[in-house]
C-alpha cells in the first residue's frame, strides 16, 4: 500500500516552516483527505495550528525525549488511518540537539520518509543552487525529493530559481510569493476566540497560496512511500482518574502524554469551572496563565479547590503554566498558594533547553521554556536535579509539597509510568 508522506525541512530557521506546512495541510483537508499532522521536536504551539488545520491532534515526535523505537512506534500508529502524513521539521535542517542528533533530517532518515526542502528565496536568486546542492547531498539517507521556495517576488524571479533547481537535478514544486498577509501569527496569542479566528485566517491565506503555486499532484506523487496495512489501536485503561486542566490558559499538552497514564481522563477549566472534578490525579500542564491572570484571580472558587486538593495529599503534577498557577501570584494577581513564591513576567528573559531529571531511581525527560521567573517567599529544596543535554548540571528546580509536584520543565513520559513517581 502506497501512502504520501513526508517532511517539510529548511535550510534555517524563520525560513516559512510553518507557513507551508499548515498551507499544506489546509489545502489537502480541503480536498477531503484525511491528513495527520506531526511535529519534529518538543513545540507545543505549532501542535496547535496543526489541529485547527486538520482536525486532528498533531503528535511530537523528539529523538531525544524518547526512544527511537517509541518515535517510530507513534508516527506509525497516529499515521495508519490517515490519507497523508505531514512532517514539519524543526530548525535548519541539519539542527540537532548534539549536532545532527534529533535533527529534522535524523528523524527523516530514522522514519524513512521523504524530505520536501524549503528555501528561503528573499534576495536571492541563482545562488540557491549552491544551497541546494548541499543539503540535498550532505547525508545520503535522507532524501530530498524536492524543493519549494518562499518569499518569492514575481514570476520572473520564480523563472531564476527553477533554473537553480535543474542545475542540482532536484524538481522545483513551487513556490509561496511574498506576502504581508503571510506574516505568521505571534506565538504569544494564546488560544482565544479573537486568536482562533485569526490563526484560522493565516491558515486559510497560506491554503490559498499553496493551491495557487504548489504542484501538489507532483508533490504527492515524489512522496508515496509503502505504507503499513492500516490497524486499529486500542489503548487500555485502568480504573484512575486522571483531571487535566484545559483551557485558553491552560493547553500545552502532548498528547501522548494523556494516552501514556492509561487512565480514564477528565478535562477541567481553571477559567470557568469553580471546582474540581473527582479523580485521583490532577494534571496542571503549562501554557499562558500570565495572559489570564485576572480571570484566574477571579475564579477564587477553583483556587481554593486546588489549595484543598494539595493540603489534603491529592496527587497533582504541575509544569511550567501549571506550577505558576500554584504559586502566591503573577505580578500581584492572586493564584492558588500551594507553594511559598511569586511569579513575575518583569525583565523577562528567555530560559530553554532539553532537559533529563533525575528524581531518585526515576529518570525523564523534558523541555524548558518560558520567560517569566518565580522567586521564594520560603526556602524550598529541590527534589530533582535537572541537566541539559551536555549532562551539566542546571539550577531549574523541582519542588514538591506533600503529594504536589511542579517544575518549570514539560515533562515527557510517553514511555514511563508518571505516577512512579509517587512512589519515590
Amino acid at each position: 500500500m502506497k501512502k504520501s508522506s513526508f517532511l517539510i525541512a529548511a535550510a534555517s530557521s524563520g525560513s516559512g516552516k510553518t507557513t507551508l506546512s499548515l498551507g499544506l495541510m489546509k489545502a489537502l483537508s480541503r480536498r477531503g483527505m484525511t491528513v495527520q499532522p506531526f511535529k519534529c521536536g518538543p513545540d507545543y504551539i505549532d501542535t496547535q495550528y496543526h489541529t485547527l488545520a486538520t482536525g486532528r491532534s498533531s503528535i511530537n515526535l523528539d529523538l531525544f525525549m524518547s526512544s527511537e523505537k517509541h518515535v517510530k512506534e507513534i508516527y506509525s500508529r497516529y499515521g495508519a488511518d490517515s490519507d497523508i502524513n505531514i512532517v514539519e521539521g524543526v530548525m535548519g535542517m541539519f539542527d540537532g540537539y548534539d549536532r545532527m542528533a534529533g535533527s529534522s533530517a535524523d528523524l527523516a532518515g530514522k522514519l524513512d520518509i521523504p524530505v520536501v526542502l524549503l528555501v528561503n528565496a528573499a534576495s536571492t536568486a541563482f545562488s540557491v543552487a549552491a544551497t541546494i546542492y548541499g543539503f540535498t547531498r550532505f547525508r545520503k539517507n535522507v532524501k530530498v525529493v524536492g524543493i519549494i521556495f518562499n518569499r518569492v517576488a514575481s514570476e520572473n524571479h520564480y523563472a531564476f530559481l527553477k533554473d537553480a533547481c535543474s542545475e542540482t537535478g532536484i524538481p522545483s514544486l513551487g513556490y509561496i510569493r511574498k506576502n504581508e498577509a503571510l506574516r505568521t501569527p505571534s506565538r504569544h496569542l494564546g488560544l482565544s476566540l479573537d486568536s482562533v479566528a485569526e490563526i484560522e485566517r493565516f491558515i486559510g491565506v497560506a491554503a490559498d497560496e499553496v493551491e495557487r503555486n504548489i504542484d501538489i499532484e507532483t508533490l504527492l506523487s515524489l512522496t508515496e512511500v509503502d505504507s503499513e496495512k492500516r490497524q486499529q489501536y486500542e489503548t487500555l485503561l485502568g480504573d484512575r482518574i486522571v483531571a487535566v486542566a484545559k483551557d485558553e490558559a491552560f493547553n500545552f499538552i502532548y498528547p501522548v502524554n494523556i494516552e501514556a497514564f492509561r487512565s480514564r481522563t477528565v478535562y477541567f477549566s481553571p477559567l470557568r469551572d469553580t471546582s474540581l472534578p473527582d479523580a485521583d490525579m490532577i494534571y496542571l500542564p503549562g501554557g499562558y496563565p500570565e495572559l489570564f491572570a485576572d480571570e484566574l484571580e477571579r475564579n477564587s472558587g477553583m483556587r481554593k479547590a486546588i489549595k484543598e486538593y494539595a493540603e489534603s495529599g491529592g496527587k497533582i503534577l504541575a509544569e511550567c503554566g501549571g506550577m505558576i498557577y500554584l504559586t502566591e501570584e503573577i505580578d500581584g494577581k492572586r493564584m492558588c498558594g500551594v507553594f511559598p513564591s511569586k511569579t513575575t513576567m518583569e525583565n523577562a528573559r528567555l530560559t530553554l533547553g532539553y532537559r533529563s531529571v533525575a528524581f531518585r531511581d526515576l529518570n525523564l525527560k523534558g523541555h524548558e521554556f518560558h520567560y517569566s521567573h518565580t522567586a521564594l517567599t520560603e526556602d524550598i529544596p529541590s527534589v530533582a536535579q535537572q541537566f541539559n543535554v551536555k549532562g551539566a548540571q542546571v539550577a531549574t528546580p523541582v519542588y514538591r509539597y506533600k503529594n504536589t509536584f511542579a517544575s518549570y520543565t514539560h515533562l515527557y513520559w510517553g514511555e514511563s509510568d508518571i505516577f512512579k513517581i509517587w512512589n519515590q
